[in-house]
């Protein structure tokens, strides 16, 4: 039998130490040692070295090289952490349109935006405006990376843009036009702006990139879903480098509408919209919709390496499940997200005592919040009240099918600055909401490793775990 390659019996031995982590001992070590050089007509077996560091794994460890973010704080990576580091709430009332006619009628909304700056003003007009937060985003990311796209290397780049709600401005404004002028005045642009894709075609059109392009639309979960699955696009050899994330804009009446009557969204804060978003409050009653987009730049960290490219953090670990429970409620118990939580962290090789720090999907809406509790303390265990924990949509309401892919750069800044940002309006927590959320104010910690948390419409839920 031909010897294994050194660096596969890395692999192997590590991965099979894995599989009994909760109860390993120097004796099991010592006997699967004795199987694996059986196995291998007693060839030498290397000790694995220390978690993410080891020898082979250079070309399937994920790094971010790049991150761009356009969110209710302003376009770029500073006025994003400014707000969340500093407590501040980015809710306002709605000034898209007349939302007198809602009983939620306030929003978080993209300030001051001008897409004529990332794209000729032309095709800007074209498309759809959570396209132009995606080709803003990828631009500032790919800028951030030091990614130089020529004619060959597009080849192998890709694009994987989730969304939640597809185009629902341009959905409506269409619809308008249906019935009012008839049919044949619908835009020629409409059905290219409108499809769930079209983020991810933009940005591959307006950068030249050549390579894998697909799109995730599972609701809240999507912008992390993006990142999850993009990594392993890299890991399958189908991209060398992966631009992915989220993109939403959907702050229309027929949203507003129909989340309202669902009964999904706040209707405490129209008079005082800082304080409408309260995760894990004993008065929160819905979350409050955001609009916005987040790129990251995702390359195996041999790439990164030979490019020198600046490092921004690790993409450890990345786990997905389903509740199969309801359309829009969680499981109550949270069995879902657990299974996703775990699998983040078996793919991360990490124990839940590793995690440092958890970025809550937290929308705060009563079950919501109360289902990731729970599943937050089966994970953690007797943990669960160490770990400090705190929901960016306190602050940034919530951009849906973005969400992730913008918590997930909340996440790495988080890991950078040593700071975790707060969980703002949680005044008066519920009994059953029990753990660490940092309420209040921005909190410096040593922070090493990170989990964001992102669950959807659907039962579909997406973890990742992030090292700095």
């Amino acid at each position: 039998m031909a010897q294994m390659p050194a660096n596969r019996r890395v692999a192997l031995r590590a991965e099979l130490l894995s599989l009994v982590r909760s109860t390993a001992s120097s004796d099991l070590e010592a006997r699967i040692d004795e199987l694996l050089a059986e196995v291998l007509e007693d060839a030498p077996i290397t000790a694995p070295l220390p978690l993410g560091l080891d020898a082979e794994d250079e070309d399937r460890r994920i790094v971010v090289t790049g991150m761009g973010v356009v969110s209710p704080f302003g376009i770029g990576l500073a006025p994003f952490w400014k707000g969340l580091s500093s407590g501040q709430s980015a809710v306002t009332r709605i000034t898209h349109f007349d939302a007198s006619q809602f009983p939620c009628q306030i929003a978080a909304q993209v300030p001051n935006f001008v897409p004529q700056v990332f794209m000729d003003a032309k095709e800007a007009r074209r498309i759809s405006r959570s396209s132009q937060f995606a080709v803003a985003a990828a631009h500032m990311a790919v800028t951030a990376a030091n990614l130089r796209i020529d004619p060959a290397a597009s080849e192998e780049i890709g694009t994987l843009i989730g969304c939640g709600t597809s185009s629902m401005q341009e959905i409506e404004q269409a619809s308008a036009t249906l019935l009012q002028r008839g049919g044949m005045k619908i835009s020629p642009f409409f059905i290219a702006s409108a499809l769930p894709h079209m983020p991810s075609s933009q940005v591959a059109i307006q950068l030249g990139l050549r390579g894998y392009t697909s799109a995730v639309c599972t609701a809240c979960a999507a912008g992390a879903q993006a990142i999850g699955e993009a990594a392993e696009v890299i890991r399958r050899g189908d991209a060398e480098i992966m631009l992915a994330g989220g993109a939403e804009a959907p702050i229309s009446a027929l949203t507003i509408g129909a989340f309202a009557v669902i009964r999904a969204l706040t209707t405490q804060g129209n008079d005082d919209p800082k304080h409408a978003s309260r995760p894990f409050d004993v008065h929160r009653d819905g979350f409050v919709l955001g609009e916005g987009a987040a790129v990251l730049v995702l390359e195996r960290m041999s790439s990164a390496r030979r490019r020198g490219a600046p490092i921004q953090a690790e993409l450890l670990g990345y786990g997905a499940s389903s509740d199969a429970y309801h359309v829009t409620a969680p499981d109550p118990n949270g069995y879902g997200a657990v299974r996703a939580m775990r699998r983040a962290l078996h793919n991360a090789r990490l124990d839940p005592q590793q995690i440092d720090y958890i970025n809550a999907h937290a929308t705060a809406t009563p079950a919501g919040d109360l289902a990731e509790t729970r599943a937050i303390k089966q994970v953690f265990g007797e943990y669960a009240g160490n770990v400090p924990i705190s929901a960016n949509k306190s602050m940034l309401g919530h951009l849906t099918g973005a969400a992730g892919a913008v918590e997930a750069v909340a996440t790495i800044l988080t890991l950078q600055h040593g700071l975790i940002p707060p969980t703002i309006n949680l005044d008066q927590p519920d009994e059953e909401c029990d753990l660490d959320y940092v309420p209040g104010a921005a909190r410096p910690a040593h922070l090493q490793v990170a989990m964001s948390n992102s669950f959807g419409f659907g039962g579909v839920n997406a973890v990742l775990i992030f090292k700095r």
